[in-house]
């Protein structure tokens, strides 16, 4: 099947019942025992409801199994703390998202983790691998700044060093790139953002082979970050249409990216799909899409970035991003507030930079609705 048809029928769970074309929901806590093959137990992350939506996500980004969680962050803490351990190190990327970056900063240390945060290219990770390394953590295109990575480049440097990769595959989503098929061990959804693109929901997904997922799962059971049947329901029926709402995404934000890239308020833009982007040809190898995400700098100090949220009024100054409604906000107080001046300063994250969610309006009412805003 090809990845729209994907979206729609993979991994659903045929109602024997009713014979209704939709998952059915089974809410249970308690399951029968006796004659079960395995205990059945939401925090064991293996309900039926929980199955569905895995094989549904393996299906999209061409993995054998996986896990899927109550928040984008207990899949990111779970998967690294199943592979990590007193004395091993762990290299990252500077460039990430800012709950990322202050967990690592936050609880590693305690635990006897080293950690290098390191420049969004292969090189600099490869310079960075101790024979402690376990675990290379990447994002790609980067919250909030878009900075792109060279995936399979980064795959083979980690093979070469025996390293797990671990890839936050949430702004690409798995329409717009497949890390699996480069080399990648693990993929991390926030499936709050684009897998649910509603703005309605919080959960996680981790996707691997058999044998990773069941350490993960392993770890997963003992943390307790699981999701209820209710919730999966609400996922599935949201992933049988994000090919089409990711599509549509991704050519308003092209269309509004050179929009911005032309305006004389405007002093940077960053989207892969620009051709003047620095990641712009390597994004053009490993993506089928370059993204709904984009974030520009305000050039003009007669327009402060709260100013110019203020005089918008069809796109919204909100937290998260990823539903289908277009919203904006400046990630030095939301995304990456938990990080400290300095390490956003390092990262390039200035007070006057906006992240720009895009959704699937009509794009010439979300660039009428910036153009205003942007006037003096």
């Amino acid at each position: 099947m090809n990845i729209e048809t994907k979206c729609v029928h993979a991994g659903e769970g045929a109602d024997t019942i009713t014979k209704g074309l939709n998952t059915p929901i089974f809410p249970s806590s308690a399951h029968e025992y006796l004659d079960a093959e395995d205990l059945a137990y939401p925090r064991y992350f293996n309900t039926f409801n929980q199955k569905v939506i895995v094989r549904k996500i393996c299906e999209l980004e061409k993995a054998e199994d996986g896990i899927l969680f109550s928040s984008g962050m207990a899949a990111i803490s779970t998967v690294l703390f199943s592979f990590l351990k007193a004395g091993d190190h762990i290299i990252l990327q500077d460039e990430i998202y800012g709950g990322s970056h202050a967990f690592v900063e936050e609880f590693f240390e305690r635990f006897g983790i080293s950690y290098s945060f390191v420049a969004t290219n292969a090189g600099a990770i490869e310079s960075a691998i101790r024979p402690e390394t376990r675990i290379i953590f990447i994002e790609t295109p980067t919250n909030p700044l878009l900075s792109i990575v060279d995936i399979k480049e980064v795959a083979e440097t980690a093979k070469r060093n025996k390293c797990i990769t671990v890839i936050d595959n949430t702004f690409a989503t798995p329409i717009n790139q497949n890390p699996v098929k480069l080399g990648i061990d693990i993929v991390i959804h926030s499936g709050t953002k684009y897998l649910g693109g509603h703005s309605d929901l919080s959960c996680g997904a981790a996707v691997t082979t058999l044998d990773l997922a069941s350490k993960i799962r392993k770890t997963a059971t003992n943390f307790g970050g699981n999701l209820n049947a209710l919730t999966c329901y609400i996922l599935e029926r949201s992933l049988k249409t994000l090919s089409v709402r990711v599509k549509q995404q991704n050519e308003n934000a092209f269309q509004t990216a050179k929009f911005l890239n032309h305006h004389s308020a405007v002093k940077n833009v960053y989207y892969p799909g620009l051709s003047d982007h620095p990641g712009h040809a390597v994004a053009c190898d490993q993506m089928n899409g370059f993204g709904a995400m984009l974030s520009f700098e305000l050039n003009d100090s007669n327009l402060s970035a709260d100013n110019f949220m203020r005089k918008l009024s069809l796109v919204k100054p909100a937290v998260s991003l990823g539903g289908i409604e277009t919203t904006i906000c400046d990630p030095a107080r939301t995304s990456h507030a938990k990080i400290s001046p300095r390490v956003r300063a390092r990262q390039g994250i200035t007070d006057s930079l906006l992240r720009l969610s895009v959704g699937i309006e009509n794009v010439e009412d979300l660039i009428k609705d910036i153009d205003q805003a942007l006037e003096i």
